[in-house]
């Protein structure tokens, strides 16, 4: 991670950290980045004080000479997909996807849609540092912001011809739909209903404040809408994070599944609906042995990346993988595009739901058996993470081997347990993942390594 960049983006606290005058030179630095002329799609998530760093930022993209066209509100992936598609040389993203209401952030996009590699954020880094921008002429600057409509339309209309809609129709699910009061509700209300759902809708309504529950969805977070699911009887349940490009499920019987649950399943579908024999699949060392157990028994192989979406993104690319995913509830289905997308694994969820005679539960309770819990510890000033990290090293020496480690985190492999203890790239937190075969094991791991910290 950089100064200014963080595993997916640039996120700070609105108006504090995250400032209009930031904002400006970083549409500065990006646009010097870019070639003069080049063309480069913004749109935006519904948090406060987005549209006050939208107009900063694009701002700072016009005085470097840059062609700017805005798509509006809308989720990531809609405006990942519309680059893509519409041939755009870049864009930029203003979310803070599941950080806290507070918080927004810049986040830059490649032309294939795809979160900017660690070179192009050094580079844009660079020209922001030492202030040297490129400047355009004034008579260049004879272009203004354009918008570019119907972006979430046509990313609709691709998602819906990526699944059997004809089936799904016919079976006519009930679905709960948690939106997280943000830019979700966009797309996966319309998906379902073109998909013949009867929909249940929780919290669609956008709202800056995200006033229903925090942008993460999490256990915590959808025990409502979980109870709901069971209240209305509804064949599945999903939660979006801020900027939609996560879809967290709740099955029929009210359990809200871990990320790499779902994806697991999902990536059995689309091994399915592939027709080959051998096929791959990327998730990140954070996801559960689940993924290896249940999948490799199906001739399915499994490759793990580094934790965030980028790797897992690259990883597809460099191995013709079917899907990729990661536990936090970011699934990728490269026939769509290449990025988590929450609309599309919605769709896919519905798509595999119609090809069986099982319920949502039934299907979740194919997967073997784990253990698991997760948890944040926030960062106070002060806090050496290297420091805890050693420690916990020192702690565990002998006990397990290191099988994955960075600056930021490592995780540690035991008999019968594993764990991740890691500081996030996206918010200012410590995170903590823990997944044992029992849950006594489970409970004094945790237990031990919060102590440790």
């Amino acid at each position: 991670m950089g100064a200014l960049f963080g595993t997916n983006g640039v996120r700070g606290i609105t108006n504090s950290e995250l400032t209009p005058e930031l904002a400006l030179g970083l549409g500065k630095a990006i646009g010097t980045f870019y070639k003069a002329g080049s063309r480069i799609m913004v749109g935006r998530d519904i948090r406060a004080g987005g549209d006050m760093i939208v107009r900063a930022l694009t701002s700072g993209l016009l005085s470097s000479g840059v062609q700017v066209d805005y798509a509006g509100v809308l989720p990531t992936p809609a405006l990942q997909y519309g680059i893509r598609k519409r041939q755009y040389d870049g864009g930029v993203m203003v979310t803070a996807s599941h950080n806290p209401a507070e918080f927004n952030g810049i986040k830059v996009l490649g032309p294939d849609g795809v979160e900017a590699e660690a070179h192009v954020e050094e580079a844009i880094e660079k020209y922001y540092f030492s202030r040297k921008f490129r400047e355009a002429k004034w008579q260049d600057l004879n272009r203004d912001v354009a918008m570019a409509p119907g972006v979430i339309d046509e990313y609709i209309k691709e998602i819906l011809s990526k699944v059997d809609a004809k089936r799904i129709r016919k079976r006519g699910f009930k679905v709960l739909i948690d939106g997280g009061n943000s830019v979700g509700s966009l797309a996966s209300v319309r998906v379902a209903k073109e998909l013949g759902c009867e929909v249940h809708e929780v919290a669609t309504d956008l709202d800056p404040l995200f006033p229903s529950r925090p942008p993460e969805p999490t256990h915590a977070s959808l025990e409502k809408s979980a109870a709901l699911v069971k209240r209305f009887g509804a064949d599945i349940g999903v939660a979006h994070d801020g900027d939609a490009d996560r879809a967290v499920f709740i099955d029929s019987q009210g359990r809200v599944q871990f990320g790499d649950r779902s994806g697991t399943l999902l990536a059995y579908w689309c091994s399915k609906k592939s027709g080959k024999a051998k096929n791959t699949v990327i998730t990140p060392f954070s996801s559960s042995n689940l993924v290896e157990d249940f999948l490799g028994r199906e001739g399915i192989k499994v490759k793990w990346t580094r934790i965030g979406s980028i790797h897992v993104s690259k990883a597809m690319l460099e191995s013709g993988a079917i899907a990729g995913f990661e536990d936090n509830g970011g699934f990728a289905y490269p026939k769509h595009q290449r990025v988590r997308d929450g609309a599309m694994t919605f769709a896919l969820m519905l798509d595999f739901l119609a090809s069986q005679d099982k319920s949502s539960a039934e299907l979740f309770d194919m997967l073997p058996k784990y253990q698991t819990e997760k948890i944040k510890i926030p960062l106070t000033k002060g806090m050496d993470v290297g420091k805890i990290l050693r420690k916990v090293k020192s702690k565990y020496k002998g006990v397990g081997k290191v099988v994955d480690t960075d600056n930021d985190g490592l995780k540690m492999v035991a008999d019968g347990f594993w764990f991740i203890v890691r500081k996030s790239g996206t918010e200012p937190v410590l995170r903590i993942s823990v997944e044992a075969k029992s849950r006594s094991v489970l409970y004094d791991t945790m237990r031990e390594l919060k102590k440790l910290i």
